[in-house]
């Protein structure tokens, strides 16, 4: 999965899919020799005490945690189910990588004080890929690619996505450099065959997820609702099976649905857009049941656990039930067929699971 020209902020440009970087700091202190101590006891180092987060920063701060936290849950999703994702897998690096002019423009000064400046960063490496085969690590530095200097600056990620295109077709491994402490190293990066959604967090407080047949959109407000790791699997893993279905085609909703993440990736998105149900299409039960089912599948083959899917589904219908207009039950019915539909299949995969057979519906 190569980087691809994506004209909002806060999507990944997927060099690969994963987490934002974080900074740790550490000293120590050299033994004295008792031998040779002076009698007179020296002076103890003052301790200097970390600089405090701006607001500003510590808003950007958030957005990049929650970020992390999306792309972590994602990525076990993404590389464990390219046989399931049908025509949509496609090769990728298997890192993440960002410059501060990722962020909103806003954001630009904060972004460099948290350790972004004009030249793409590893921002995460997805456990299990081709780049943590090859030893990349978070807070590299791209210098280069097959030999080529990588792009910097506000084009970079565009620009990046151009030189990369044409190598992650050959399928061979890809040349990398990056400077690491200072220090330059060359490394051969195997590719890594993966679903190729881009997994996306958009900027409202509405309780729902979209997928448009190659994205996959979860709001803040949505992930703010989850209460743990394997609860926004379900989320994201259900998109993803509407994606890998074709149920944006056949509902003849892609463009409505696209105009919908694309607004909610701005940095202020204009509210009327989401009014109601955005003019999106309710999902059909048999539609809906069968990404429910599919979803299941994903899930099992990355691990996570499905026994408390159908509890979570009910959780969220009743909070958020059908007369809430821009959630999540008013464009997705938690019908009683559905939830007996996720309770009948659960039971068939963890079935399989005990028999150890295929996880494949």
């Amino acid at each position: 999965m190569a980087l691809h020209d994506m004209p909002n902020w806060q999507k990944i440009r997927n060099i690969a899919i994963l987490t934002p970087l974080a900074l740790l700091a550490a000293c120590a202190t050299q033994p004295m020799d008792t031998a040779t101590a002076p009698t007179v006891a020296a002076p103890k180092p003052q301790a200097v005490a970390p600089r405090s987060l701006t607001p500003q920063e510590q808003a950007l701060r958030v957005l990049i945690d929650q970020q992390d936290r999306l792309y972590r849950v994602a990525a076990p999703l993404l590389t464990s189910n390219a046989p399931l994702c049908k025509g949509n897998a496609r090769n990728l690096l298997g890192f993440t990588a960002k410059n501060r002019f990722s962020f909103p423009i806003e954001y630009a000064d904060s972004a460099r004080n948290l350790g972004y400046d004009d030249r793409l960063q590893v921002s995460g490496v997805l456990p299990g890929s081709g780049a943590a085969q090859a030893g990349i690590q978070r807070g590299d530095i791209l210098l280069s690619v097959a030999d080529k200097p990588m792009p910097q600056g506000t084009d970079a990620e565009r620009q990046a996505a151009l030189l990369l295109g044409p190598l992650v077709i050959k399928r061979a491994p890809i040349k990398l450099s990056v400077s690491r402490n200072g220090q330059e190293q060359s490394m051969s990066v195997p590719l890594t065959l993966a679903c190729a959604f881009s997994i996306e967090l958009g900027n409202a407080d509405n309780v729902n997820s979209y997928a448009d047949g190659r994205r996959v959109l979860i709001t803040r407000g949505m992930l703010n609702f989850t209460q743990n790791d394997d609860e926004l699997a379900y989320l994201i893993a259900k998109e993803m099976a509407h994606n890998s279905l074709g149920h944006a085609i056949r509902q003849r909703m892609v463009s409505t649905i696209a105009e919908v993440i694309d607004n909610l990736l701005q940095p202020h998105p204009d509210p009327t857009t989401t009014a109601g149900t955005a003019g999106i299409r309710v999902y059909p039960q048999d539609l809906d049941a069968a990404a429910d089912t599919l979803s299941l599948y994903m899930l099992a083959r990355a691990g996570y656990n499905i026994d408390k899917a159908p509890v979570f589904w009910k959780r969220l219908a009743d909070k958020y039930p059908a007369s809430v207009p821009n959630g999540y039950t008013a464009i997705h019915p938690s019908t009683t067929y559905r939830l007996a539909m996720i309770d009948k299949v659960t039971q068939i995969v963890k079935a399989k699971q005990a028999a150890s057979k295929p996880l494949v519906p």
